[in-house]
């Protein structure tokens, strides 16, 4: 008996075309791997800094295996990464090239994103299991890297935007924080968006809440090195038993979706709020209906939350927001944890940014 999919008349236009997207993606995929070895190796580094070089020359800068190299830089030119000249037969790297794959502190650096990319693919064997019986991957149970990407990959977002536009957006927020406020940062990982808030405010306090150890201590490695460790500490805590302080703001970057309970969250953030006090929720962009989400970042965020955010809620037994949540599931989870106030301040094209008040 034939299948009914045979029987199908196909066009071919559509087909190749469609044969070559899946071919890309192919490309994409190995490709993505090799720019994980080329951050963990220092190659995109050592062109940057020292190119036109040939695979040789790059080989011998970096102490790697040249026949390797030759490989990498096929593929790397390939993909647009570095570029070759024909006549000199030499690498290099144009300006936007090397600032985006080497510069740590620029806003534009997307080097972080290999990490996750890496780890999150990892999960795979595992996740396939949970597609199958339910249940998920805990965030602590990911390949480590997962934790080192995850921080390069938002930590430039939030020195773009921190200061200058996400807490300026909240009402009043500002002139709080220079006089001198009790802040929390709720599922903080590294530390990155509380070293930032707390360098820029030394008159307030500031307290880096994570229920993973590892995060945790390496938070504090970087306080240390930041010279902010007299206005920040670090504690391992969950969203739901951090201290009472009457924080005057409680801040939760790019976590709500991922955690087992986000409605206890809310609920503990509007807890232990002061009086006049708000919580800032910084969630990664993404649409209000389904379609609003087919695009490149929609595709990114929800192959991340399908590996990652999605399945750590549900190992938790949680209710699996995950990281392509619609304001409207956002609004509803804080709103149940007791704010009568939420809405959408502002936005980059990676973030949305919320601010709940009672």
């Amino acid at each position: 008996m034939s299948s009914p999919i045979l029987s199908r008349t196909i066009n071919d236009k559509k087909m190749q075309e469609f044969l070559g997207k899946v071919m890309s993606d192919f490309g994409a995929s190995l490709s993505s791997t090799l720019a994980y070895i080329g951050q963990k190796l220092g190659l995109y580094k050592a062109l940057a800094d020292g190119g036109p070089m040939d695979e040789k020359q790059l080989a011998e800068t970096t102490g790697t295996n040249v026949r390797y190299i030759r490989e990498w830089l096929i593929n790397q030119a390939a993909g647009g990464y570095v570029e070759y000249d024909k006549e000199t037969k030499l690498y290099s790297m144009t300006p936007e090239q090397a600032i985006a794959l080497t510069d740590d502190d620029s806003p534009f650096y997307v080097g972080g994103g290999f990490y996750v990319v890496k780890a999150m693919a990892q999960a795979g064997p595992k996740i396939i299991e949970a597609f199958k019986n339910g249940g998920g991957v805990l965030w602590g149970d990911h390949d480590p890297d997962l934790f080192v990407g995850t921080e390069k990959f938002f930590r430039p977002g939030y020195n773009a935007h921190l200061l200058g536009s996400w807490i300026p957006a909240l009402s009043g927020l500002s002139e709080k924080l220079e006089a001198g406020a009790i802040v929390a940062d709720v599922g903080c990982g590294h530390g990155a968006s509380t070293i930032i808030m707390s360098k820029a405010f030394p008159n307030s306090r500031f307290y880096g809440y994570d229920n993973h150890p590892a995060s945790i201590q390496h938070a504090r490695v970087r306080a240390g090195d930041a010279e902010v460790t007299d206005n920040v500490s670090f504690e391992v805590a969950d969203a739901q038993n951090y201290p009472d302080l009457h924080y005057d703001l409680i801040a939760f970057f790019d976590c709500l979706h991922d955690m087992g309970n986000p409605v206890g969250a809310a609920k503990r953030a509007y807890e232990t709020l002061a009086p006049d006090g708000c919580a800032m929720i910084v969630e990664p962009m993404a649409g209000n209906s389904v379609e609003e989400n087919f695009n490149i970042i929609g595709r990114t965020y929800s192959g991340a939350s399908t590996l990652c955010c999605t399945a750590n809620s549900l190992a938790l037994g949680g209710p699996g927001l995950g990281a392509v949540a619609t304001e409207d599931a956002l609004r509803e989870v804080v709103m149940a944890g007791g704010f009568t106030h939420f809405q959408r301040v502002t936005e980059t094209p990676f973030n949305r940014i919320f601010e709940a008040r009672r």
